[in-house]
């Protein structure tokens, strides 16, 4: 049956508690990063941070100290978070099977904490404060021991205070047990990073007075002039209209911007050119990481073909591609073959306002042409509407702001939609929204959404470019684990953009009860996104098995991205025992609200 928080009677006390007790953690971590704030002159005392390629230290034991430096990202100038004075951190190597240590003492004036993203571990050293510990206090050290489960690339981050985009986060390597398998002679951790000078919570408070505050390409005069050309007066002026009717924009595909953002690559911003050494003929691995807080990257290497072999630390069939897409907290790793001397690694954001940039060459001091940025695409009907507007040639008479679809929806106000039979092979179709969607947190519902996974994205559709989807990964060895599920639970991506909530069926957080599973089952999870944006969503200490709408198994990721109006399945087995988080890894909807708590008992 589908699980439902709306559905409790009430909370218990010990719920009460665990409220407070993060509503108040909450509150103190924002007052950390509002004290974090130092005047320009303080900046002269703060070391400077290292940046470019990382420091690499090789396990089992680790000593990390977070404090804060200084760094300058191409003139925009201010504080970071570091590791043991890097940003990106120390890239941390270990291997499956070892039994790690590591320590971390906090030098910052916040409470702070590690999470070990993706890896399989004790849910005690997961890292969240609130949920798996209390956090490490100021001048605290905090000791995590783990035995490492698997291999592959990963990294790790501050789940505390926002310190995320200020530089908290680094690479994590796990080499097999018996040696790669992977041929390559030599390799390099691409780690794409968004980064603030400014105080994260007053972005945020910006967003929450003016949710487009920071898009700069919202509609204007031009644009409709070109519109008129393309689609005629009346097609064009009812497209506009049916925009400003929802209050929404074509053109909201990120929070943040370059005006508030600096995108990095190894700690690197675009003029600082970072290098990565070849020879000619190598075959060379990247490791890439998207470390960053908001961006999706679109990323590829101009004239040079991109091997995909791994995405978030699990081997894939080999597929060749120009180009890939991945949010925040995914990971890919691609095998290249570079001839030429110097070649551009090219890495811009979704929204189409600025790019990473860094070098594959023979050797330091080269340079290849960079490409210009992509012409910005909008969202369309079907980003917005799914199999709706696909099969309705966009026509959008029975569209009204709040609603998708020519459905009743006042009839399902306060009804518990319980799931129809399904006999489980596959996922089921029946879009069931939650009593709690109708309210002022959700600005949005569809009702018949795409369930595709072939499509590359708003902004890389018909480019020209053979470009990776979620459709061409197989995990090699299929599922970890046999038999179908036993039960379905069916969560909505929600939110306001105008009001900027963001919550799952309508509820944030605060709002919210814990998810249930029960210790050793199998289960389907289905994520309908009722929202305008892509979300990364990440579940902490369990495999997401990616399936197609056939229920055929595809790929097993620790974050996947769901689309606008788009409806993915995937498979867990709840074999972890304990308190874990799930939650949007774009770290501002996290923060307002898209996180939930999930109990495996």
């Amino acid at each position: 049956m589908r699980f439902k928080s709306h559905s409790l009677s009430g909370p218990s006390g010990q719920a009460l508690q665990r409220r407070r007790f993060l509503r108040t953690l909450a509150a103190g971590t924002a007052l950390s990063v509002l004290d974090a704030a130092l005047p320009a002159w303080a900046l002269q005392d703060l070391p400077a941070a290292r940046t470019g390629t990382a420091p690499e230290l090789r396990g089992p034991v680790f000593d990390l100290t977070l404090a804060e430096t200084r760094v300058d990202f191409d003139g925009r100038t201010g504080i970071a978070t570091t590791v043991n004075g890097s940003l990106p951190g120390p890239t941390l190597r270990m291997r499956k099977g070892e039994t790690v240590t590591i320590r971390v003492t906090n030098r910052l004036r916040g409470t702070a904490s590690i999470h070990w993203h993706g890896i399989i571990l004790p849910f005690q050293m997961d890292g969240v404060p609130g949920i798996s510990f209390a956090g490490i206090a100021p001048g605290e050290t905090f000791t995590y021991r783990f035995t490492l489960e698997q291999s592959g690339t990963y990294w790790y981050h501050s789940h505390s205070a926002m310190q995320e985009v200020t530089g908290l986060y680094g690479a994590l390597i796990v080499e097999p047990r018996a040696g790669e398998t992977l041929r390559a002679e030599r390799e390099h951790v691409v780690l794409l990073s968004d980064w603030t000078g400014s105080d994260p919570m007053r972005a945020l408070a910006k967003l929450k007075a003016q949710g487009d505050v920071f898009n700069q390409h919202r509609p204007t005069f031009a644009k409709f002039v070109q519109d008129v050309r393309a689609k005629g007066m009346d097609a064009a002026m009812a497209e506009r209209d049916m925009w400003n009717a929802m209050r929404m924009s074509p053109a909201d595909l990120a929070d943040l911007s370059s005006t508030e953002l600096s995108y990095l690559v190894n700690g690197s911003a675009p003029g600082a050119n970072w290098t990565a050494l070849f020879k000619p003929g190598e075959r060379v691995r990247l490791r890439c990481i998207n470390g960053s807080s908001n961006t999706f990257y679109d990323v590829r290497i101009p004239g040079l073909p991109l091997t995909v072999v791994q995405t978030d630390g699990q081997d894939v069939e080999p597929v060749t591609v120009d180009e890939f897409r991945f949010g925040p907290g995914e990971t890919y790793d691609v095998i290249v073959q570079p001839r030429d001397d110097a070649y551009t690694l090219f890495a811009q954001s979704m929204d189409r306002t600025g790019y990473a940039r860094g070098t594959l060459a023979v050797r330091e001091g080269l340079s290849a042409p960079v490409p210009a940025l992509d012409a910005v695409q909008w969202l369309t009907m079907a980003d917005m509407m799914g199999g709706m507007a696909q099969g309705s040639g966009h026509d959008m008479a029975a569209v009204g702001h709040g609603s998708m679809a020519g459905m009743n929806h006042g009839s399902m106000h306060g009804m518990a939609h319980p799931m129809a039979p399904n006999p489980l092979q596959k996922p089921g179709t029946t879009v069931r929204h939650a009593r709690t969607e109708w309210g002022p947190g959700t600005d949005m519902r569809v009702d018949m959404p795409r369930t595709n996974l072939d499509d590359p994205g708003v902004g890389l559709r018909g480019n020209g470019r053979r470009v990776l989807t979620l459709a061409d990964l197989k995990t090699i060895g299929g599922s970890l684990y046999a038999g179908g599920p036993e039960r379905e639970i069916e969560l909505h991506l929600t939110g306001n953009m105008e009001r900027y909530t963001w919550s799952f069926d309508g509820l944030d957080f605060a709002a919210s009860a814990p998810v249930h599973f029960r210790y050793g089952e199998r289960l389907r999870v289905i994520l309908h996104n009722d929202t305008m944006m892509t979300h990364p969503i990440h579940l902490h200490g369990m495999w997401q098995e990616l399936e197609t709408a056939a229920g055929d198994f595809v790929a097993r990721k620790h974050t996947i991205p769901v689309q606008p109006a788009q409806r993915v399945s995937y498979l867990v087995t709840a074999d972890a025992l304990g308190r874990w988080v799930w939650h949007c890894h774009l770290m501002f909807h996290m923060e307002m609200g898209m996180f939930r708590e999930v109990v495996v008992a």
